[in-house]
């Protein structure tokens, strides 16, 4: 089995009244990013235009959402300068301020995507940027990169994806899971930035190219397009009256009031630990796609007006027949696939009927079943895994497969299995 990355470290513990009610906080992979995100300086071009170019500054690249990793450092993400990647996004692209970029916006013409993901204030002197704004910042910025080959950049990202693959680089395959945690949290905001803004390039409501600002963080939908000059039949209003000129678009709701910005979508997903209500035994599911014996937590999405404890009951009752009372929070995981929140929940079975398991009412689900905590804590020793991947050496065929440490649903389990508390595992 491959090492398994560990979770990064939980929030500094001051001997609070919560720790002591409620035990150590639990930090999850993808969480923990080591940057300061200063989400308050993604308007500020003049921030922007230093920091792109700052020679501290470290560019995380993305071909297809895989980021860049290399051969000679496994575990680790690979960054680059900005040399690297100057030939794809050009030596300035925030030389304009953003009320600029709208008045020159050209849906024609191709601008890959970039975001601005925070920066590290661990960065010594001399090898930081500092910028004065309402207050001194100091840190190494951080910018995701998408050089997906593409329209007019296609060859500049194909000589840059070449030339990296001949000093050893290499985009990651499939899910990242095996990357140490400040790195995950670094790739999760770069990568659910990158995939949202890939996937929303038009309006909602007129349907018009939209640009990205705010340093990637958010879209607009500007009021002028200068590939209309190209293209005469775009230039026909659709409703209202004749533009002014014949670069204006139609008129558009999203451009009224203060809802005239475009904002990237998390989708909150409960995943529980369901209790039996005696408190010794744990309810998990499989899939009928998952490897033979391999069971989990269950998961499912949260919907509209609804909090998340009755999303919790309702997904359990859907899938198991379960009826759940209590529920608590335990802990949280972002997870960029596409844009989740995993919510981590522990709930109790109603005694009685309310612990028998009907898989009647959701086809979701191949089997359920009640296991005891000591069931789950050896399992948790010797059969996790990722999906696809041998579990431990003194794994047995047959016995109960778990995933890895790296899920939430994983943490959820040691924490059922030790109190609820605790994030280390009775064995």
């Amino acid at each position: 089995m491959p090492p398994q990355p560990a979770n990064p470290p939980p929030a500094p513990d001051f001997d609070s009244m919560l720790s002591r009610k409620f035990g150590p906080e639990v930090a999850n992979y993808f969480s923990g990013s080591p940057l300061n995100r200063v989400a308050f300086l993604r308007h500020e071009h003049g921030f922007l235009s230093q920091a792109v170019r700052h020679p501290s500054t470290r560019f995380l690249l993305c071909n297809d959402l895989q980021p860049l990793t290399r051969g000679d450092t496994p575990g680790r993400l690979a960054y680059v300068e900005h040399g690297a990647v100057q030939g794809v996004i050009g030596t300035d692209p925030y030389s304009v301020l953003e009320k600029e970029m709208l008045a020159q916006y050209d849906s024609g013409a191709y601008v890959p995507q970039m975001v601005f993901l925070g920066i590290d204030e661990r960065a010594q002197a001399g090898e930081r940027l500092e910028f004065q704004g309402k207050n001194l910042y100091k840190g190494a910025p951080y910018f995701a990169v998408d050089v997906t080959p593409r329209l007019s950049v296609k060859e500049a990202c194909e000589s840059l994806v070449k030339k990296l693959g001949e000093e050893g680089f290499s985009f990651a395959k499939g899910r990242v899971m095996d990357v140490e945690a400040k790195d995950a949290a670094i790739y999760a905001e770069s990568r659910q930035l990158l995939d949202w803004n890939a996937r929303n390039p038009f309006c909602a409501q007129c349907g018009q190219p939209t640009l990205s600002v705010n340093g990637g963080f958010k879209r607009t939908c500007p009021p002028s397009d200068l590939a209309r000059l190209s293209s005469p039949s775009a230039a026909l209003p659709t409703t209202g009256a004749a533009p002014t000129n014949p670069s204006d678009r139609p008129p558009c709701a999203t451009r009224l009031g203060v809802s005239n910005l475009s904002f990237p979508r998390t989708d909150p997903t409960v995943i529980m630990a369901v209790v039996n209500h005696a408190g010794d035994r744990l309810l998990l599911g499989r899939q009928r796609r998952w490897p033979p014996f391999w069971y989990s937590t269950l998961a499912g999405f949260a919907e509209p007006a609804e909090s998340i404890e009755e999303a919790v009951r309702r997904e359990v009752y859907e899938e198991s027949g379960v009826l759940v009372g209590r529920v608590v929070i335990h802990s949280t995981q972002p997870w960029p696939y596409p844009a989740n929140l995993m919510i981590g929940a522990i709930g109790q079975a109603v005694p009685g009927d309310g612990e028998v398991i009907d898989l009647g009412n959701d086809p979701e689900l191949d089997d359920a079943k009640w296991f005891s905590f000591e069931e789950v804590r050896e399992a948790l020793r010797v059969g996790t895994s990722g999906l696809g991947e041998e579990a431990g050496a003194e794994y047995r065929e047959g016995g109960l497969r778990l995933p890895p440490s790296t899920a939430i649903a994983h943490q959820l389990m040691v924490s059922v299995c030790n109190g609820f508390v605790s994030g280390v595992p009775k064995m």
